[in-house]
């Protein structure tokens, strides 16, 4: 699959389950049992598409009850807690961003006269690739900056910064050789300086997009600021 087609894909298949559920009230046929595993996908749609609402407040499990047309204990047969939902959402952002990641980075191949070039290219497209899938899921987008996390349980910020540990850590990977290419005393310094300073940057422009309420997209001027930095 390739990254415009995972990135301009919606965040799960699976509909979200209010409109089925009150069509299926309305029929006098008996409501369809949900497959398994689809209610658990309805959740998580539900939810990422009530924080694709600018200014949205704190979801609570009542609010997002209420918007599937379930009762609460619904939604704690298939999660033990809200947290657990959270963690849906990003184990989402996780696989689709990191799958993509190593394609950018293994399927590359590099160029032994240019390798400064392969690997600028590379972290670039790495960074694009954040920023696209921030601007194509906006919830997604409150949830990798915490923005969403606030007054959640902890270890959900610890796992989105280990996301961006992660960027940085490639990042780091494909920096090197322009480092050594530009003919760096301390390559493997410049390195985590120019990585530190490209994943602050999408995190920069994803907390903009998230906090102005989705009106500023983070990839604006993108091939511009990326020439600057690298």
């Amino acid at each position: 699959m390739s990254e415009s087609e995972v990135l301009s894909s919606s965040f799960l298949s699976a509909a979200v389950v209010g409109d089925s559920d009150a069509a299926a009230a309305a029929a006098p046929a008996p409501r369809k049992r949900p497959k398994p595993g689809e209610r658990r996908e309805q959740i998580l749609q539900a939810l990422a598409t009530m924080l694709e609402k600018p200014g949205a407040e704190r979801i609570t499990t009542a609010s997002l009850a209420a918007h599937l047309l379930v009762s609460e204990a619904a939604l704690y047969r298939h999660f033990a807690s809200k947290a657990q939902m959270f963690e849906g959402l990003i184990e989402f952002v996780e696989q689709s961003v990191f799958t993509l990641v190593q394609q950018i980075v293994g399927r590359d191949v590099a160029d032994p006269d240019q390798p400064g070039i392969d690997g600028a290219r590379q972290a670039a497209r790495v960074i694009a690739l954040v920023l696209q899938f921030g601007e194509r899921n906006p919830g997604m987008a409150r949830v990798m900056v915490g923005d969403a996390l606030v007054f959640e349980h902890e270890r959900l910020q610890q796992r989105m910064n280990q996301f961006f540990d992660r960027i940085e850590s490639t990042l780091r990977q494909c920096l090197r050789p322009v480092a050594d290419a530009r003919g760096s005393a301390k390559p493997t310094v410049d390195a985590q300086v120019a990585a530190s300073v490209l994943t602050s940057f999408a995190l920069g422009r994803l907390q903009r997009f998230s906090r102005s309420g989705f009106r500023r997209l983070p990839t604006e001027h993108l091939e511009e600021s990326l020439a600057l930095m690298l």
